[in-house]
């Protein structure tokens, strides 16, 4: 403990208490979905929703895939948002070390001077006395003041830097799960992008020869020349939509890039395979209760809380008087060899200074901090809600993915079954090529369809993942402090 532990009195202000958390019992309006629906193929597992189930700090890894665990850690070792919060941390934990041995204990200071003086007699009104020569004057003196906590300004003070160290720990942390977010998201949508890029073109080339076929059955007079017309706006269409898509890849690609911490030219980032991605089974579903417990953002919000009301004791202790306790001790000696045999100079002092009329000052200033607590109340309520909002949607797009997969699925099925009839009739001769060209158009654009709805669900359960605080509370090893 430090000396104002043992001197100073109470603190004023405000005792910070832990905002209670929330008591709704479920995310959604309306029943709570429970798990999902299925489908066959990729991708179209039933998710079951499990509230005793624990999030693992890598949460990305329940995918399965090499590839997207070594781009999340790839990022998260190299980003430059990791190495900045990490910094600005350090930052917060050294403005506390210097402001804890500047309040928590007396100053020393140690002065050491020497001067050359002459001294004029006459000028002292002594004329007849003879002149001395220059002489020299050397003093050492050890100073020491100490400003007594009686009212827990310095507390305060401290509590309220500890809090920030508390808030940018959490802050580390919001940066580390979203990092990890975006390049799991900015992953699937490279992977979906790169999907509907192959497709688009293998649909091109079919329309393009179904354009050259019905070209030369206008030639021949077996269509009318509109459908030769829909058939070139259809190929248009495909065409315009291409370069979209392309360019939506390389913005995705380019933002990969800036996660890893690369320039966009220097990363070589190969699109995931959908295929090889798997869907978790069952997912955390965290009470509402717990999550503000596992969410870093709340807790930087709380810590913001907190450190708005160590300022309310701040200003509080602002209207009280203030002691000082300083002292000295040291010589005052012509010959510099005596400096350290005598001790001719010394002084002892008590200080105690009180606000009496500041125009209103001090009191505003405790007003303005008591607004300052009230807006960050205000902001960690809506961080929480925010918070709800995001597990909410989550839930209900995954109920909403698999229910709309299960349709693309049946869709592409169906298609498929078309096309292979078509086949069978094509090579006994009863359909023309151009219906055939049309059945396998249409299969792959179901199989599209289905394909960017199964990136969806990949997507929407990293995002559940996320809004539910991602596991960082299960890291061997974490730098954010313990609560």
């Amino acid at each position: 403990m430090g000396i104002s532990g043992l001197i100073g009195g109470c603190a004023v202000g405000p005792d910070f208490q832990a905002p209670t958390a929330p008591s709704v019992a479920q995310y959604t309006a309306g029943a709570q979905p429970q798990g999902t629906a299925s489908s066959t193929g990729s991708g179209g597992v039933a998710q079951h929703f499990d509230a005793g189930m624990d999030i693992p700090a890598q949460w990305w890894s329940l995918f399965h895939s090499a590839q997207l665990d070594a781009l999340v850690r790839t990022a998260l070792a190299n980003s430059p948002l990791i190495a900045q919060a990490k910094a600005t941390l350090r930052q917060a934990s050294e403005t506390l070390g210097g402001e804890t041995g500047d309040t928590r204990y007396p100053k020393v200071d140690l002065q050491l001077g020497g001067v050359r003086q002459q001294i004029d007699t006459s000028a002292l009104g002594i004329p007849n006395v003879p002149q001395a020569g220059p002489f020299n004057l050397y003093n050492a003196s050890l100073n020491v003041s100490y400003t007594i906590d009686a009212f827990g300004a310095n507390s305060r003070m401290l509590e309220g830097l500890q809090a920030q160290v508390q808030n940018q720990a959490e802050e580390l942390q919001a940066a580390r799960l979203t990092l990890a977010g975006n390049v799991v998201t900015a992953a699937i949508r490279q992977a979906a992008l790169q999907a509907q890029i192959n497709s688009t073109e293998q649909m091109l080339q079919l329309q393009r020869r179904q354009l050259t076929i019905m070209a030369q059955r206008l030639d021949a007079g077996g269509i009318a020349e509109l459908d030769l017309k829909n058939q070139r706006t259809l190929v248009a269409q495909s065409e315009a939509a291409l370069p979209s898509l392309q360019q939506q890849m390389a913005q995705v690609t380019h933002q990969l890039a800036v996660y890893l911490g690369k320039a966009p030219g220097e990363a070589a980032i190969r699109p995931l395979d959908l295929n090889q991605l798997t869907l978790p089974e069952r997912l955390p579903l965290s009470l509402p209760s717990a999550l503000a417990r596992q969410r870093p953002d709340i807790r930087a919000a709380e810590a913001t809380l907190h450190q708005a009301s160590a300022q309310v004791g701040v200003a509080t202790a602002g209207l009280y008087p203030q002691l000082t306790l300083s002292g000295s001790a040291g010589a005052e000696q012509t010959h510099i060899s005596d400096i350290a045999n005598s001790l001719n100079v010394w002084s002892l002092g008590l200080k105690l200074m009180q606000p009496l009329f500041h125009g209103g000052e001090l009191r505003a200033k405790k007003r303005s901090a008591v607004a300052a607590y009230d807006a960050a109340a205000a902001g960690y309520q809506q961080t929480v809600l925010l918070a709800l909002q995001q597990v909410a949607d989550s839930l209900r797009a995954l109920e909403n993915d698999a229910l709309t997969l299960q349709s693309r699925t049946q869709a592409a099925e169906n298609s498929r079954s078309s096309l292979a009839i078509t086949q069978k009739q094509y090579q006994a001769g009863g359909v023309s090529h151009l219906a055939l060209l049309d059945a396998q158009r249409q299969s792959m654009q179901n199989d599209l369809d289905r394909t960017v709805t199964q990136a969806a669900r990949y997507s929407d359960t990293a995002a559940l993942l996320q809004a539910l605080g991602g596991g960082w509370w299960n890291a061997a090893e974490t730098e954010a402090s313990p609560r």
